[in-house]
């Protein structure tokens, strides 16, 4: 796959993340609309992490010539996803919802917010 192919697979897999993110910090906990969306918020927050590791970064200084700060968001979800999934199996819903919130606004709004910064396709898309 080239870049673009995983750039547009990486759009498609974490909008509908944002979506259902949202939609997951306003509903009522604990219930199986809940639990339900939560594991497809999972799912594709792990795959899209996943994929944007494959992409390399194109601003700002470069770790082996591939990984970018940007980057650092990537590995921050590989890490949050199935810890938050043991926690809540665990029965510990306060480690579960802490790091459900840090990976929505880390991996999500803060680290969608530096995609439309000059450089980078959705600032040259939308600006």
């Amino acid at each position: 796959m080239n870049y673009l192919d995983l750039m547009y697979l990486h759009l498609a897999t974490v909008l509908p993340c944002f979506i259902i993110g949202t939609v997951l910090l306003v509903i009522k906990k604990g219930t199986t609309i809940h639990v339900n969306f939560g594991r497809i918020y999972m799912i594709l927050m792990l795959f899209t992490a996943i994929v944007t590791l494959f992409m390399p970064a194109h601003v700002g200084p470069k770790i082996f010539n591939h990984f970018g700060w940007i980057h650092s968001f990537s590995f921050l979800t590989i890490y949050s996803v199935p810890t938050a999934y043991w926690a809540i199996k665990k029965g510990n819903v306060k480690a579960h919802k802490r790091k459900m919130i840090l990976l929505y606004f880390g991996a999500i709004i803060i680290a969608g917010a530096f995609t439309f910064s000059p450089g980078r396709y959705l600032h040259d898309l939308f600006f």
